[in-house]
């Protein structure tokens, strides 16, 4: 399908860009994109952005053309773990993304704050005005996929993103305590609300694996990943272990040289998601 015009005049396609009811955005007219995915979970902390930045390496090693939009407005770490330092330009056409080693294109606050270290003391409507504009004003250029790193919960950044930006689906983080799996499960529960079909179950720190014997431990109890798949229906789940190497390729801005290898299934189950209509490239 060819990419959308937004003139609705002219166009004969029955999409959400006509219906009255509808909140979805359309993107920059420099923007055309085949798929949209958004990484969530209900719970801080259980590695959103490592599953988001690792999607996005095995994309871009997949010889896909790829982008990262960073909806964690008050916490994004995206750019620190690409090793990017240097701001987003613009001008009145509209706001460049950063490009990473890999040709990663990333959008995030930090990308257009002066310091890293500076705190965004904004209200919610504010953060989820500024996420939307990520998407409204940034010109993406052509992508393959664009994934988008959501902030924990359920309130205005998930709901602004579920509602206004077109999504082919979305993968859920979580770990293997109960009490985590308890809140990712209001995340599943958002995701059927608005329609949006769970394609992934990555379950963070689900395992350690002992470098001297091989053995595999369960640190924080018994794997429920697939437990989880089956709940919200998802085409695949993986499970990360908690690896020291892949951390400090975090913190060292050298992401794109981690093992992919354990997202196999759930990247495969991405690429089998729908395109976006209108919106493709």
């Amino acid at each position: 399908m060819s990419s959308c015009t937004h003139d609705c005049s002219s166009c004969g396609s029955d999409c959400a860009s006509r219906d009255k009811n509808s909140f979805i955005k359309p993107p920059h007219a420099g923007t055309h994109v085949k798929r949209v995915v958004a990484v969530a979970s209900g719970k801080g902390g259980v590695g959103k952005s490592l599953v988001t930045s690792l999607l996005a390496v095995r994309a871009a090693a997949s010889g896909l053309k790829t982008g990262i939009l960073d909806a964690d407005v008050t916490g994004p770490s995206v750019p620190r773990a690409f090793g990017l330092t240097e701001r987003a330009l613009g001008s009145e056409d509209g706001i460049l993304p950063v490009t990473a080693k890999s040709g990663i294109r990333i959008i995030s606050m930090n990308c257009l704050l002066e310091h890293a270290e500076d705190p965004v003391v904004w209200r919610g409507s504010l953060i989820a005005g500024a996420c939307l504009q990520f998407w409204t004003d940034v010109i993406w250029g052509d992508l393959d996929l664009l994934f988008i790193d959501m902030p924990p919960g359920t309130g205005d950044v998930p709901l602004t993103v579920f509602q206004s930006i077109p999504l082919s689906g979305a993968v859920l983080v979580s770990t293997p305590q109960d009490l985590v799996g308890m809140i990712v499960g209001k995340a599943v529960g958002m995701a059927s609300m608005m329609k949006v079909p769970v394609l992934g179950v990555v379950e963070n720190m689900s395992y350690f694996k002992c470098p001297d014997c091989g053995k595999e431990h369960e640190i924080f109890g018994p794997s429920k990943a697939a437990e989880l798949a089956r709940r919200c229906d998802a085409g695949a789940y993986a499970r990360l272990p908690l690896d020291r190497a892949t951390a400090c390729l975090a913190d060292e801005g050298r992401i794109e040289e981690a093992d992919t290898d354990p997202l196999a299934s759930v990247f495969a189950a991405i690429l089998k998601s729908r395109e976006i209509g209108n919106y493709n490239a």
